[in-house]
């Protein structure tokens, strides 16, 4: 009995590691947003045989200026080739680059050149490899250890960043409602994620249910409290130069609203799944246990989580704003001026909102659990 049972969930776990492979290779070839203005020319890795920075002016801790260069060609049909190439710096910290001899840039070629006279520009260091490298370890690692199920997550993984390049982010430019379109993403993402973790099981459907409750309340918070904050989105990372970039119909404050359900589904998602998990091997070894009380078993184990998870979000967000918020510490900023910083303001609401979420999600998967999962009689004692 017990090898039909494994039978049937490995053909079940086996069919939904199939479909959802056939949808990343449908993503993968998905093109909702084709570029309007190709540039021309082509991009081409490169090494840097030699550097010049006498035209480099330092400006207090910035520089400022261009670098000379000459550099090898690496790939394409100008391998082999030594050109001259420039690296403008403009005094910004976060943007510029210094390369030094041996560095791997990576250069842009036109097609129609003179290598006699024309001069590459050096756009930026080669970093293709060690991200290749990077996710390799980390999928090596994923297998090893988790094996059919570290396959799955890996599958999941690859899944989630396709959605959000290949649907979320083309949806989003063409002009369609972001709260809308990561709402959608949400719910397509939750029910891969879940059931190809928990197949087409009960235990599934409640990690599903309470994930998307916990969801629906996190937007529609965001929604109420992002308008009183008075948040308008520009705090993103190029948001304004996204407008002035011909995307002036984009609503940044939606964009806002939806990226902060979206940025905490994850969490949500592992707080459902392990209420679900719990519920579901509570009414394993016990059939019989009343719904009220695996209700309250369910909240225990929600408890036993919300906390460390609430805390992941503060620690997650906070830590991306480190410096910003050394940076009032050192300037001995007054509370009242500390909160009322647009961009603290908007960290607030991102960090409280997506904990709010996370707490409702607990009782709400507990809920569906106890509804689902209900008990199963005892077998009558036989008359001795």
């Amino acid at each position: 009995m017990w090898k039909c049972v494994q039978d049937i969930h490995l053909r079940r776990t086996l069919a939904t590691i199939l479909v959802m492979g056939l949808l990343c290779v449908v993503l993968a070839f998905l093109d909702l947003f084709p570029r309007r203005d190709p540039q021309p020319g082509r991009k081409e890795r490169a090494r840097v045989i030699e550097v010049d920075d006498t035209d480099l002016e330092t400006i207090g801790l910035v520089r400022k200026g261009t670098q000379l260069l000459r550099v090898q060609v690496l790939t394409g049909p100008w391998k082999g080739k030594i050109f001259r190439a420039a690296n403008t710096l403009r005094a910004q910290m976060e943007l510029d680059k210094v390369f030094a001899p041996g560095d791997i840039i990576l250069v842009g070629i036109l097609d129609d050149i003179d290598p006699e006279t024309y001069t590459l520009n050096a756009q930026d260091h080669y970093r293709i490899g060690y991200t290749v490298l990077l996710f390799a370890l980390f999928a090596v690692l994923l297998l090893w250890f988790g094996r059919a199920t570290g396959f799955a997550a890996l599958l999941s993984f690859l899944f989630t960043a396709l959605v959000v390049w290949k649907l979320v982010i083309p949806l989003m430019l063409r002009g369609c409602s972001p709260i809308l379109v990561c709402l959608a993403a949400v719910v397509l993402l939750s029910a891969a994620i879940i059931y190809l973790v928990a197949g087409l099981t009960r235990k599934g459907t409640i990690a599903f249910a309470g994930a998307i409750a916990g969801v629906l309340a996190s937007a529609i918070l965001a929604m109420v409290f992002t308008r009183l904050f008075r948040i308008n989105g520009a705090v993103m990372p190029y948001s304004q130069a996204l407008l002035y970039a011909g995307f002036e119909h984009l609503h940044l404050p939606d964009i806002y609203i939806g990226a902060i359900f979206l940025s905490a589904s994850g969490a949500v998602m592992d707080l459902a799944m392990d209420v679900a998990a719990g519920m579901h091997e509570i009414r394993l070894h016990n059939p019989a246990l009343p719904s009220r009380e695996l209700l309250h078993s369910g909240l225990r184990i929600g408890r036993s989580v919300v906390g460390t998870m609430t805390t992941t979000l503060l620690l997650a967000y906070s830590g991306g704003y480190l410096t910003l918020l050394m940076m009032f510490a050192a300037q001995g900023t007054s509370p009242i001026d500390f909160i009322n910083n647009p961009y603290v303001a908007s960290e607030t609401v991102k960090t409280i909102i997506g904990s709010f979420g996370l707490v409702l999600v607990a009782p709400l998967t507990a809920l569906f659990g106890s509804i689902l999962l209900p008990p199963t009689p005892a077998p009558p004692m036989a008359n001795y």
